[in-house]
């Protein structure tokens, strides 16, 4: 975070970002660090530690280390929902609440459509999801080719994953603590579910109220995620699977650790977007589908 905010079109030094903290510095300092670059370092990381978490509880929903948001279509109907909330002019509560619902929808479709009459498999849940993804991104194109066209620059580049105006960071970084101290003490449980419903179930879990409850955080924590910088893809595929290298399986450590992972994933990403080409900007979700692209096709290829 102290080299993203220190990098950029203009160039600050340690010592400088240190003063300015410090409450010193001159006033184009002050103004280069709280107000444009510190706020956009914060979403950065709020964001990717959303997308990590709600990744890494999909994966264990789902027992199947290729479950993402992403892939998943979550993060698409959470984008419907608030492309709609803004064509419509509604204030900026209101579209949150429209990604949470889009997304909670898209949730509940790729699981009724993959569960059918019998149980659902991780091959026929991700075949689903990719499908639905497919249908959400239908619907973005066709919602943009309607929309008036002062709002198309916005829309592209919030789709494509934009932190370029993101400046309330707090809602993120205040759901993302409040996640991983809930989910902590449900590390066993979890655990437990990632093994399987039956096995959790023999063990005295309550799977059927854990299911939900992890359906409906991973809803809010992509919605969250969605409206601070847009549609962003693959964090919540690889963050996740890599943790689960380094630290195993268990849950009590991954979702932290995915946390702070993810957030720094993203801070790093958005700051290579931001100098590749500076003083133009690259959308953020550029660098991660570069990175997460070849991740999915080699675990693609691992679990055939």
């Amino acid at each position: 975070m102290l080299v993203s905010v220190s990098v950029g079109s203009s160039q600050l030094g340690l010592a400088e970002v240190i003063q300015v903290a410090l409450g010193r510095g001159s006033e184009l300092e002050r103004t280069l660090v709280l107000d444009l670059r510190l706020p956009r370092v914060l979403s950065a990381f709020a964001t990717g530690g959303l997308l990590a978490v709600a990744g890494a509880l999909m994966q264990v929903l789902l027992r199947n280390p290729l479950a993402d948001p992403y892939v998943l279509g979550l993060s698409g109907g959470a984008a419907v929902g608030a492309l709609l909330a803004m064509l419509a002019g509604l204030a900026s509560v209101l579209v949150s609440g429209a990604a949470f619902g889009g997304a909670l929808f898209a949730t509940l479709l790729v699981f009724g459509l993959a569960h059918g009459t019998g149980s659902w498999t991780p091959s026929r849940l991700l075949l689903t999801g990719v499908v639905v993804a497919a249908g959400w991104g239908a619907v973005i194109t066709l919602m943009l080719a309607l929309a008036p066209a002062r709002q198309l620059p916005g829309m592209l580049y919030w789709l494509m994953g934009d932190l370029a105006y993101a400046r309330a960071p707090w809602p993120g970084l205040v759901l993302m603590l409040v996640t991983c101290l809930v989910a902590v003490p449900l590390g066993r449980s979890l655990n437990v579910l990632a093994r399987g419903p039956l096995q959790a179930a023999a063990l005295g879990v309550s799977v059927r109220p854990l299911e939900w409850l992890i359906y409906i955080a991973a809803s809010l924590l992509t919605a969250t995620a969605v409206t601070t910088a847009g549609a962003i893809g693959f964090v919540g595929l690889v963050v996740p699977h890599m943790l689960r290298l380094v630290l195993g399986n268990d849950q009590r450590l991954i979702l932290p650790a995915c946390a702070l992972a993810g957030g720094t994933l993203l801070v790093l990403a958005d700051t290579l977007a931001r100098v590749v080409i500076a003083p133009e900007q690259l959308p953020v979700g550029v660098i991660t589908a570069l990175l997460g692209v070849p991740t999915f096709l080699y675990l693609l290829h691992r679990s055939r």
